[in-house]
């Protein structure tokens, strides 16, 4: 037996490659609903009365670890659900949350606050010159937004929002301890089935890395793509 012992694990590798899409799955829905909800956190920032909720949102899920908010997600408040149901309006009531469902809601919350200040930084590079223009056109709020604030907002915030994908990507791997088969926590069961430690994970980070690779120089092309109109 040599140093590395892949022979054994080849029976394994599609299993771990259907992993792959669970990650990725993951990665893109939280990403952009994530996005939908950092626009409405932004265009609630500029009200007054609403400006405080949005400050408070963005220090909890941006002050707290995200296995905390899967955690209390899928287990504390469907659990403070059934106890407010069951105890207090003494209605009997068993509710519990999809696995898969509350990461979506976890991870999309939690990049929404920081997709918010991503697409904050991106408004407030647009040229003033611009909305003046729309302005002494008469253009409403709307198609203000519409038009020109987001879409130039989004290509000068891009590469950022490329970051946050790749990140969203590399942090699926906690979604295991509520019992989603991602990539990670196959590589866990695989090795509780073959003891091959070092060789699960060489497989794994191979599969990160190639897909991060991939993530990675496609956006730089769309990038430049971009940047020639």
């Amino acid at each position: 037996m040599g140093l590395f012992n892949f022979s054994e694990l080849v029976p394994w590798l599609e299993y771990l490659v259907k992993g792959t899409g669970v990650t990725l799955l993951i990665a893109f829905v939280s990403v952009v609903f994530g996005i939908i909800i950092g626009i409405v956190l932004v265009i609630l920032g500029k009200q007054k009365f609403s400006n405080i909720f949005v400050k408070g949102y963005i220090d909890l899920f941006r002050g707290t670890p995200l296995l905390l908010q899967i955690a209390t997600i899928y287990y504390a408040i469907p659990q403070l659900f059934n106890r407010f149901f069951n105890n207090v309006l003494e209605y009997d009531v068993s509710f519990s949350l999809d696995a898969l469902l509350a990461v979506f809601i976890a991870f999309s919350l939690n990049s929404g606050a920081y997709i918010s200040e991503i697409i904050r930084s991106g408004i407030n590079s647009v040229d003033n010159g611009e909305l003046e223009a729309a302005h002494a056109l008469g253009i409403s709020k709307f198609h203000m937004y519409k038009d020109i604030i987001l879409p130039t907002a989004f290509r000068n915030s891009f590469p950022a929002l490329m970051n946050e994908l790749i990140t969203l990507i590399k942090e699926t791997s906690i979604v295991g301890m509520i019992g989603i088969a991602d990539l990670f926590r196959r590589q866990q069961i695989v090795t509780g089935q073959t003891y091959l430690y070092l060789e699960t994970l060489l497989a794994i980070g191979v599969i990160y890395y190639v897909i991060i690779k991939i993530l990675s120089i496609a956006a730089r092309k769309f990038e430049v793509m971009m940047q020639h109109g």
